[in-house]
């Protein structure tokens, strides 16, 4: 009988666990989050705690990591505090931290705009992963190559499959994005090259390969995100890029590749205005206020966007004062 009330007692682990399945339905995926939030159920169930969510437990919990920023304690609690939002539906007694309790929780960060150079460095350091003569090399330097000249997102990418992947026409079909929106994204023709080379490669080391995902590991199955974050750093440290005060990160690549599209069109003059709401589309952007960013973010796209208004100005101001001249000539006929 003890052992069975034990049993239906809910812990909050289970409460967890029914939050991510249902958020999961949606279609979120919650890597992070599902992460955290399963390490706040040890800390709960560990404590013994029994019943609804209280603040004071959250807040506890959210500032656990004693060298935490106050941003990473704010985006502890802002997780706990969305778990805490679905339990009141069933656990009215449930408290819910009221946002902003431990300050903000998300910041944008100024990114990391990697020069040609750097791209070309990383692309050879993971070119001489092990093993030697192995998958491996090629596989990540193809990713990491696609990821600087297409700006998708590492989870994108790694999401991409062979059917996917359309060498003949030139494009690939993203699915199941961030926003939960497809897009086809053409390609340039060295990309092109790059992929086939890739595939054929692929082939050749596995003929006999049941997966259908794209980048494949050793063994023949799908590239997982965590290993190619471990795989990231470790090229990082190697590049000695590590020592940084702000190491650059594989999104850097996405950020890189936008600021450098805006900054050619910029140079070639292109009505930017326009062109934005195209490499919206492109990114995947669900707002084009989040591409729009870019202009603030980069100084270069700031001294761009400033020199181009300047110049704007100087041509209107030109335009009206030659209209002004003309009519003024004209009133004496």
């Amino acid at each position: 009988m003890a052992g069975g009330d034990i049993m239906s007692t809910p812990n909050m682990l289970d409460a967890v666990n029914e939050y991510l399945a249902s958020r999961r339905r949606l279609g979120y995926q919650l890597y992070i989050e599902g992460g955290e939030l399963h390490r706040f159920a040890e800390y709960a169930d560990g404590l013994g705690h029994q019943g609804a969510i209280t603040i004071e437990l959250a807040v506890r919990w959210a500032k656990l990591p004693t060298h935490g920023s106050p941003l990473y304690w704010a985006r502890r609690l802002d997780m706990v505090r969305r778990l805490a939002g679905h339990q009141r539906m069933s656990q009215p007694e449930t408290e819910i931290p009221p946002r902003g309790l431990l300050g903000p929780s998300y910041r944008r960060m100024p990114p990391h705009i990697y020069s040609h150079d750097e791209i070309e460095a990383l692309l050879q350091e993971a070119s001489r992963l092990g093993p030697r003569g192995g998958l491996r090399p090629h596989t990540y330097r193809t990713l990491f190559g696609l990821l600087a000249c297409t700006g998708l997102r590492i989870s994108e990418a790694l999401r991409l499959t062979s059917a996917y992947v359309d060498l003949r026409e030139g494009r690939l079909t993203v699915v199941a994005t961030k926003f939960h929106k497809s897009r086809l994204l053409p390609l340039h023709a060295t990309a092109i090259e790059m992929l086939d080379s890739y595939a054929r490669h692929r082939q050749l080391y596995l003929p006999r390969t049941t997966s259908t995902s794209f980048f494949l590991t050793e063994r023949g199955t799908r590239l997982k995100y965590h290993k190619t974050i471990l795989t990231f750093i470790d090229l990082r440290k190697r590049l000695g890029w590590s020592e940084r005060a702000r190491p650059p990160r594989i999104h850097d690549l996405r950020h890189t590749f936008a600021v450098r599209t805006l900054l050619r069109w910029y140079e070639e003059g292109q009505p930017i205005g326009n062109k934005v709401a195209s490499l919206a589309t492109y990114l995947g952007h669900v707002k084009v206020s989040d591409t729009y960013w870019y202009l603030s973010a980069v100084p270069e796209l700031l001294a761009a966007a400033s020199s181009r208004f300047e110049v704007c100005c100087l041509d209107s101001a030109e335009r009206e004062g030659a209209h002004g001249y003309e009519t003024s000539h004209s009133s004496f006929r």
